[in-house]
């Protein structure tokens, strides 16, 4: 079993949805031993208690700046004795100190298909575009904008007929879809490393 963390900002629809996958056997081998939230009131806090997981708020403003926040967070994480970092629409930058405490066990889901479209508003962004796709990425995360290295991605052809609202449902399918097979697929990996 590997111990995750789940780092959400807002909604967490899919924390909610790693978590019922988790709870009906289809992610089999990860357990998720804390969820940590840098805004107050993000949804994803109830969610938490009603899924009975842990939720910590590490306030990003009552520190320094990105070190001292980030150590506060990290000690949280070792707490929970966490091995892989799991980032579910959370909407902060990773800085050297939980990159270099969790090299290759940090993994981000991106709502496009990389390296198209990267940074925070990827849906829209390839709707204006009018692209005939985008996609899900889920990819290691590195020091750069959604440049680490992909693990899965795939894609939806995107209907000149859709409104952004569709396709927003289309790609947030694909997401609950394809991320907790991902975790699985990478607690597998770390599995086999530590054997």
């Amino acid at each position: 079993m590997v111990n995750i963390a789940i780092f959400a900002s807002g909604n967490g629809s899919n924390f909610e949805n790693i978590i019922q996958e988790i709870n009906n056997g289809h992610v089999n081998n990860a357990v998720c031993k804390v969820l940590i939230i840098d805004k107050e009131h993000a949804y994803a806090k109830e969610r938490a208690e009603k899924l009975h997981i842990p939720c910590v708020y590490v306030n990003p403003k009552a520190y320094a700046g990105k070190e001292p926040y980030e150590q506060e967070i990290l000690s949280i994480l070792k707490e929970h004795q966490v091995e892989l970092i799991v980032l579910a629409g959370y909407m902060r930058f990773i800085g050297k100190v939980l990159l270099e405490s969790f090299p290759r066990r940090i993994i981000n889901l991106h709502p496009a298909y990389l390296p198209n479209f990267p940074g925070a508003h990827s849906i829209q962004d390839a709707y204006e575009a009018k692209v005939d796709f985008t996609g899900v990425t889920v990819h290691f995360v590195d020091e750069g904008v959604d440049t680490g290295e992909i693990i899965h991605q795939e894609k939806i052809t995107i209907d000149s007929t859709w409104s952004l609202e569709t396709l927003e449902d289309h790609v947030h399918a694909l997401e609950y879809d394809i991320f907790p097979k991902v975790i699985k697929h990478v607690c597998k990996m770390i599995e086999s490393e530590e054997a």
